[in-house]
């Protein structure tokens, strides 16, 4: 397998229940053991190297655990994830995991946060030279010296991208890191990972959103998932150059077929 190529064979997640399994009738319960819930149920997928894939689906079907399998964090209940051709069992040094709630040290400058993703190199000048470079990268010059809360949203967000690709990651997972931000700072922050995937062009990256013009966007390959227990409903590969008309015939089709999957028979 190239590296950054990730296979997920029959990967099911459940969760058991902690209360010991058994409801109280006047509670609302039934008085017999419950069973285990089941999340994720037997999803497959082949995942190229240097593809961008965004999963879609409902609140709660399970996008973030998939993620969370995937970056080793979570193992699955069954079934394996492989990734370069061997499974996955911890998480990995060469995976980042961008997190949708943000994870920047706020006693850290910008440019030091970025620079702790370079620890391997020994000499501080080009340490902090090449940090200097990634910021660039994601349009933040001249805000190395800040902190953290010194900085709108979105250029938090574009930093903790900095600190990521600083990494060299073999796969980048995304889950949701524009969420919390307003509707133009997504846009720009779409056209950057646009232009930032075309620059990075080895790096896997899986990215979770819930904005379906936004997986139109941006995705090489998009993927829903139903309702839990959830498995793949829709699986494209999307041709379509960049930038992307979403009203182009075939991304019109797409996008209506994506809302039909999630249950919107209107792509209002």
């Amino acid at each position: 397998m190239d590296k950054g190529e990730i296979l997920l064979d029959n990967v099911t997640l459940e969760y058991g229940n902690r209360g010991g399994g058994f409801r109280i009738p006047w509670l609302g319960g039934s008085g017999t053991p419950s069973r285990n819930k089941v999340i994720l149920d037997k999803v497959s997928l082949h995942i190229l190297s240097g593809e961008l894939v965004c999963l879609l689906g409902h609140s709660g079907c399970g996008k973030s655990s998939l993620l969370k399998i995937v970056a080793g964090f979570v193992p699955p209940s069954s079934g394996r994830v492989m990734v370069d051709g061997e499974e996955v069992r911890g998480p990995r040094p060469n995976h980042v995991f961008v997190f949708q709630e943000g994870a920047l040290f706020p006693w850290l400058t910008i440019v030091d946060n970025v620079a702790l993703a370079l620890r391997s190199i020994k000499d501080r000048k080009e340490r902090y030279r090449k940090a200097r470079d990634y910021l660039a990268l994601t349009d933040l010059e001249g805000v190395e010296g800040y902190y953290p809360h010194m900085l709108s949203g979105g250029m938090r967000q574009r930093a903790e991208i900095a600190r990521a690709l600083a990494a060299e990651p073999d796969v980048l997972i995304m889950d949701e890191p524009f969420s919390g931000l307003d509707y133009l700072t997504r846009l720009h922050l779409r056209e950057e990972m646009i232009n930032l995937h075309s620059i990075f062009l080895q790096t896997t990256i899986l990215f979770v959103t819930h904005d379906i013009d936004e997986a139109l966007q941006l995705a090489d390959l998009l993927v829903v998932l139903g309702d839990p227990p959830s498995g793949v409903k829709l699986y494209r590969t999307i041709h379509e150059p960049h930038p992307r008309d979403l009203n182009s015939e075939a991304l019109a089709e797409l996008r209506s077929q994506v809302y039909r999957h999630m249950g919107v028979h209107a792509a209002l």
